[in-house]
């Protein structure tokens, strides 16, 4: 069978994998039984996607991640270098809490910067931006920017990944893709 993805020769695929057409997998990566990564991922050097973890479309995945069972990223998701997930709330080496995993779900088109840790369980909006090092210990809110340990809230982020300034009606412009949004009850949508 012809594979329609890219497998450096120092990476290890384990049969079982669902992997998209257009994947790139580069060094010493290890992609595990039972994970399904989609259409035109890049999985940066030594990264592990753990069993059951899903990646949706062009998720791009830097060096020196590790993608653990109970993770979820929908399309366009960026995880930067070295940045972290947990699984486990209270790990301890002597305990086995397989039983116990998190979810934490990153969704579609969210941005976490270099270094930054999140906390399992606590699910990342649609373009949230996590900025570098931050420590996500709650629910991220969609189009939030958070930064800081633990993480704050301390703006709002468009689609296109500019902090986004508002007028007295409270509507902002993103100057590079003029979309238009609107914020309400500090809820963020786009409105064009």
């Amino acid at each position: 069978m012809q594979m329609n993805y890219f497998v450096h020769p120092t990476a290890v695929v384990d049969d079982g994998c669902e992997i998209g057409a257009g994947v790139k997998i580069w060094h010493f990566s290890h992609i595990m039984r039972g994970c399904i990564i989609g259409d035109n991922c890049n999985i940066g050097q030594n990264v592990v996607v753990s069993p059951k973890v899903i990646l949706g479309k062009n998720v791009r995945v830097q060096n020196n991640v590790s993608i653990y069972e109970g993770v979820i990223c929908e399309d366009d998701v960026f995880l930067g270098p070295s940045m972290v997930f947990t699984n486990v709330i209270n790990p301890r080496s002597a305990v086995s809490r397989k039983e116990e995993f998190k979810k934490t779900i990153v969704k579609k088109g969210a941005s976490i910067g270099a270094n930054a840790t999140i906390v399992c369980g606590h699910n990342i909006g649609e373009y949230a931006f996590i900025g570098a090092g931050a420590v996500v210990t709650k629910e991220i809110a969609p189009y939030s920017l958070v930064v800081g340990n633990p993480a704050r809230h301390v703006g709002w982020m468009s689609e296109y990944g500019i902090k986004l300034n508002f007028d007295q009606n409270n509507i902002a412009v993103c100057p590079e893709s003029q979309q238009e949004y609107l914020l309400e009850n500090n809820h963020l949508k786009r409105i064009k």
